[in-house]
């Protein structure tokens, strides 16, 4: 069962790399059957996310199915190492449902179709690859290899929009992003190649995550060290999970991206960011970590407050969206931040539940704006009796957004909130005045778009298309039973955070 479990692991990667590489050869222009081996892709994707998540052992927690493929051995030591622990088994399920949809729905895709999945699926493996790499090469490379193609995705397959005053392009989306995660990636890098010097320097030299964790665990790492370190991971993965003030370029993304690529966007990517802090910067650096909480909270705060606020001013639904997930990953921030067992297990359901609802919210909103060819909420109005079955999962996920009991964004918000209140508890004030915040914006959205009178010019409006509404079913699903029983989740996410230094 184990090695079976392995092979698993390491088909979570080889199998979108091989989707990727073999949509190359295929014909252009024969986009139908481009899709339907895009869903094939996805679907076995999809299935091995729920094996080896199906499978993990909460009994016994750890690192699981661990398995190691030399690769450059030597001095430099850099080995293919994969594992699986409670903390990245729901992210990697994450991925998979958010990958599968995002495909389905991209039957709308026509334009050079081959090379969008061909980007798509080299984007998705580069997510799994970060989720369970063991080894701090791979996992920068993998973390690469799940930023780059977005420029490409939102720079050719994107759309530009106009203001009136001032037009907002595609181009100018991708190179935004593209530089705010590549500035970065960067100081990741750095990061990683002075803990190398560092393990070096200790007789140790290593990328290896459990080598590192172990030099981490004795206190032989040096104290001044982790504190001038930390901060660069802290920053450069920061500034992918939308980390005030280095989050201007999610919107601007969010807003460009098409479909499935907001989808993977928001549901999944800013996620790696999260994940890169507490896997990398906490895990080796605990006592520089310690000394940045303080810090990261307080940003994580600030998240919260000003996306929330800044979704409040905005009349185009995809920037809505967009700053209500800075605003949310602001939360992820502040459970990570309190380095409390209660509030960092909320950070990572919360990072599930928000890849879950947010995903939804962009896949409704794209299919308004493919049959209406507008996103502004003071033209949408009364669509609830055009498009109802859209309207009624809109709700579902924005009433999750705002934190209703039994959806799943009210036990993860919920987690991290008590959290906080343990151990910051005045910026625990200000995380609940953010979910008010965001309950004004998101009735406010829904009110003025889709409640109302209807417009004469949405007369001949249908709903959305079957696929959309059947990927939209499953999502609302979904959410609904991991609000009413988490337990599922939060026994895997519970053994993962018991391992977290300091926790």
């Amino acid at each position: 069962m184990n090695d079976f479990n392995e092979i698993a692991m390491l088909l979570l990667i080889v199998v979108p790399l091989a989707g990727s590489l073999s949509m190359m050869f295929m014909p252009g222009g024969q986009t139908k059957e481009t899709w339907y081996f895009a869903i094939f892709i996805a679907a076995i994707s999809l299935c091995l996310s729920l094996v080896v998540f199906g499978n993990y052992d909460y009994n016994v927690g750890g690192f699981q199915y661990v398995a190691s493929y030399e690769w450059l051995p030597g001095p430099l030591d850099i080995s293919l190492s994969l594992g699986l622990d409670g903390i990245s088994a729901p992210m990697v399920l994450l991925n998979g449902l958010v990958l599968f949809g995002g495909v389905l729905v991209s039957q709308t895709v026509h334009y050079r179709a081959r090379e969008f999945f061909v980007l798509l699926f080299a984007l998705a493996a580069g997510v799994y690859g970060v989720f369970v790499a063991q080894d701090l090469f791979f996992l920068f490379f993998f973390y690469e290899l799940a930023v780059l193609p977005m420029y490409l995705l939102i720079g050719v397959w994107g759309s530009s929009t106009d203001f009136g005053t001032f037009l907002r392009t595609k181009e100018y989306g991708a190179m935004k992003l593209l530089i705010f995660l590549v500035a970065g990636s960067i100081l990741v890098w750095i990061g990683i190649l002075a803990l190398y010097a560092e393990s070096s320097d200790l007789g140790a030299a290593t990328f290896s995550l459990e080598g590192l964790g172990q030099l981490a665990e004795s206190g032989k790492i040096d104290e001044d060290f982790q504190k001038w370190v930390f901060p660069l991971f802290m920053v450069g993965f920061g500034a992918l999970a939308g980390l005030w003030p280095f989050h201007t370029w999610s919107p601007d993304g969010h807003v460009a991206a098409p479909t499935a690529v907001s989808m993977l966007h928001a549901g999944v990517l800013m996620k790696l960011g999260a994940y890169g802090i507490i896997r990398v910067g906490i895990f080796l650096l605990p006592e520089g970590a310690d000394a940045w909480m303080p810090v990261l909270i307080s940003l994580g705060t600030i998240n919260v407050l000003y996306g929330a606020m800044s979704a409040m001013s905005q009349n185009d639904l995809k920037y809505i969206i967009g700053y209500s997930s800075v605003s949310h990953m602001g939360y992820v921030v502040m459970g990570i931040a309190t380095l409390d067992n209660i509030g960092m297990a909320g950070a990572v359901l919360q990072m599930f539940a928000h890849g879950l609802m947010t995903a939804l919210m962009f896949l409704l909103v794209g299919s308004i704006y493919h049959k209406t060819h507008t996103r502004d909420i003071n033209v949408l109005n009364g669509l609830a009796s055009r498009m109802p079955i859209n309207t009624f999962f809109f709700a579902i996920a924005g009433l999750a957004s705002l934190g209703l009991p039994g959806l799943s964004g009210f036990i993860a918000e919920f987690m991290v909130f008590t959290g906080t209140f343990r151990t910051y508890m005045p910026l625990g004030i200000l995380a609940v005045i953010g979910a008010a915040l965001t309950a004004i914006y998101i009735l406010r959205l829904l009110a003025r778009t889709f409640m109302g009178e209807a417009d004469e010019r949405w007369a001949d409006l249908t709903d959305s298309s079957r696929v959309e509404l059947s990927v939209g079913a499953a999502l609302v699903g979904i959410m609904i039973f991991v609000g009413v029983w988490p337990e599922p989740l939060l026994r895997v996410i519970n053994v993962g955070v018991q391992t977290i230094p300091g926790v």
